[in-house]
């Protein structure tokens, strides 16, 4: 599955699945990268003038929204294009398909952990903070899921800027979690940075 860069151009206009595949895919990576990180920042109470929290948990939705719309658009077109058989029911079930079991099956299970989160975020109001709190930190493990899916799958994953990607997105989601573990026990009421004293 791997194709030079030099034959891209060429390629896309004989199977624009598999490119838009690769695409919505690597895009996905990154939003979810973006999301995590926010996710794991904005649980912070603290503020600033310019920024308010409830702008990081906002941007943090919306990121998280188009991380799931840019999924299912993966998930779609890898199962309509026939450069590699990737069943339906693969999609749904991990570790059942019968190319790179164990790698699809990390990205099934990426999807499934994103699905409920999202699901259950739809009727919040309804199942209560608690039990939708519970829910919610399960997305985090979906990060690492879709990292080896990626690296496992990627057809790009191997590329210099590829490489440098993963190693950025890597070190932006451990630099959010220390500072929120380096920050959790100095936390009292929420501090506004930069406000009046």
């Amino acid at each position: 599955m791997t194709l030079s860069m030099a034959t891209a151009g060429s390629g896309f206009a004989s199977n624009p699945l598999w490119y838009l595949t690769r695409t919505t895919g690597l895009i996905t990576f990154v939003l979810l990268t973006a999301a995590v990180c926010l996710g794991v920042l904005s649980t912070q109470r603290v503020s600033t003038p310019r920024w308010p929290r409830f702008a990081s948990q906002s941007l943090h939705r919306n990121i998280s929204g188009m991380a799931v719309v840019f999924l299912l658009v993966h998930v779609l077109t890898t199962l309509l294009d026939t450069y590699v058989s990737v069943s339906w029911w693969a999609a749904i079930v991990p570790f059942t398909s019968a190319y790179k079991t164990v790698v699809v099956g990390y990205g099934t299970l990426a999807l499934d952990l994103l699905l409920v989160v999202s699901g259950t975020s739809l009727i919040r109001g309804v199942t209560g903070h608690r039990w939708w709190r519970l829910v919610h930190w399960s997305a985090y493990a979906a990060w690492p899921l879709a990292l080896a899916h990626y690296l496992g799958t990627g057809t790009d994953a191997r590329a210099p800027w590829s490489i440098a990607l993963v190693g950025a997105s890597i070190v932006a989601v451990f630099a959010a979690v220390l500072f929120r573990l380096g920050s959790e026990g100095r936390q009292g009421p929420t501090r506004v940075l930069g406000g009046p004293r």
